[in-house]
């Protein structure tokens, strides 16, 4: 029988102490970045997975995280929390963490099943998803002393402003007007207007994704530029807001606020006799790479290892910044020309 690898086969591997090996699986703010990535990647060629049983028994603790999962709404961008609590379970793994997914309709419903699984003693942290402003769950986990962090900002100026860098109220976002303000820098390159096609307004994630495009574009946030175009997040929606303002003047590249808009983009512009017409998503779908559409990738591989290196920090010892925004990539697709 393969002996199973050990801590200090880890160490041996990564060439450090057996602490430092603990130190990144348990505290990993504590240790230098390229000491932490090269103790990951012997974690990762070993296979090493650390005791779950003997850490309960230490801790006293679960050593499991759980998150809500989202009631199945079908669509084109829900890939992307998919793919996040994917990432989430993989990278778990070796730091010795488990995941638990529950479900609730609402915050209220959600509230309570956290209270049900903290006093059942199957969780004892918590990943935050689907932020918004006015959410009461950062508050109240923060008021019972749950260990938690969330994957979106603490949307509206009170919540935001006060939890920049406060450990109770941790979070890791993407930078949404990076994505859009890349997009529509490459945009300009096709001419110089650019319409973005976005959600009502008064949502976070779309707001900020706006915002890129506006920054890029030079267009003031009181301003109502008519090449804001706004849209409910299915391409039926889209696909109507499209036609109308592809109809009533001139557009050189569309850039949207997420997959699912662009491809009612797309089809709008191709039935408008342009279907090379270039637009851009958000969320790198394959409904996108399937369609050659150019979108942004918002790594949620790199949001989950944020996630938990900030779910794992304690507090008085880690000196890391509290929140962390992920830089978007811009992923160029060149569809081929009609024959």
């Amino acid at each position: 029988m393969v002996k199973s690898p050990t801590v200090e086969d880890v160490a041996r591997a990564a060439g450090v102490s057996r602490q430092t090996v603990s130190n990144v699986i348990n505290s990993p703010g504590i240790v230098r970045e390229v000491t932490r990535e090269r103790v990951r990647a012997a974690i990762a060629e070993l296979g090493y997975a650390p005791s779950m049983a003997a850490r309960r028994l230490r801790t006293q603790r679960s050593a499991t995280i759980g998150i809500h999962l989202d009631p199945y709404a079908g669509g084109i961008s829900g890939i992307v929390l998919d793919r996040f609590i994917h990432a989430l379970t993989e990278r778990a793994t070796p730091r010795g963490l488990r995941i638990l997914v529950y479900a609730a309709n609402d915050a209220e419903e959600e509230l309570r099943r956290v209270r049900q699984l903290r006093e059942g003693g199957e969780i004892d942290r918590i990943v935050l998803t689907g932020t918004y402003a006015g959410d009461p769950r950062a508050d109240w986990l923060a008021e019972h002393g749950i260990p938690f962090v969330a994957f979106g900002r603490p949307w509206g100026e009170l919540g935001e402003g006060a939890s920049m860098g406060n450990p109770d109220r941790p979070w890791v976002d993407v930078d949404g007007a990076a994505g859009t303000r890349a997009a529509t820098a490459h945009a300009l390159a096709h001419g110089p207007r650019v319409a973005f096609l976005g959600w009502p307004e008064g949502s976070g994630t779309g707001d900020d994704r706006e915002r890129g495009w506006r920054e890029a574009m030079g267009v003031g946030a009181d301003e109502a530029p008519q090449l804001r175009w706004t849209a409910v997040d299915t391409v039926s929606s889209a696909r109507a807001v499209a036609a109308q303002g592809l109809a009533t003047g001139d557009v050189d590249a569309i850039v949207c606020a997420s997959d699912t808009l662009a491809v009612g983009a797309h089809l709008a512009a191709s039935h408008d006799g342009h279907p090379d017409m270039l637009v851009v998503g958000f969320d790198n779908t394959p409904v996108a790479e399937a369609l050659e559409l150019s979108s942004v990738e918002q790594r949620p591989e790199r949001v989950a290892e944020a996630v938990l290196d900030l779910l794992v920090a304690e507090t008085g010892t880690y000196d890391g910044a509290w929140h962390r925004l992920i830089e978007p990539e811009l992923i160029v697709r060149t569809r081929e020309q009609p024959s």
